[in-house]
């Protein structure tokens, strides 16, 4: 899933800190609100988290948080890769690695950014938009279909 909507272009500002949501591309209002009814929406219609991962970022932090479909984990392999361009190769691996991994009876979400999701599936999601992956029989994951909650 990509983090709901935060104003403000692609990355962060620059002296941007993980560890300080001042300093970063934050949640709006709307993006606030979207969470809370996209958590609505999948617990409605009785989709099951049984994890939930996330980028340390705040932006994607507060998205899973205010999903409120139980704890969130940040996961350091999820960060931003626009940010993290030096790094984007081995985040991408360790991304695979978690999602490839992954081995529970339940749903695994993660809640990331749009470079992110686009480097994983090649799908360039909208904010609030989630991307369903699932394992192939032979190894690795494919990205099977979108979800837009309204």
């Amino acid at each position: 899933m990509r983090h709901t909507d935060a104003p403000g272009g692609a990355g962060d500002p620059p002296g941007f800190r993980v560890e300080d949501c001042a300093t970063q591309r934050n949640l709006s209002a709307k993006g606030r609100a979207d969470a809370a009814r996209i958590g609505a929406r999948l617990r409605s219609e009785g989709i099951a988290v049984e994890r939930i991962l996330s980028s340390p970022w705040c932006r994607c932090m507060d998205t899973a948080t205010l999903l409120q479909l139980g704890p969130v984990e940040a996961e350091q392999t999820f960060g931003n890769v626009v940010v993290l361009s030096d790094q984007i190769e081995s985040l991408i691996a360790g991304a695979r690695a978690v999602i490839d991994k992954w081995t529970g009876s339940g749903t695994l979400l993660v809640v990331t950014h749009g470079a992110n999701i686009q480097a994983l599936t090649g799908i360039s999601p909208a904010s609030g938009e989630i991307v369903v992956v699932r394992k192939r029989s032979g190894g690795g994951s494919e990205a099977v279909g979108r979800l837009i909650l309204d």
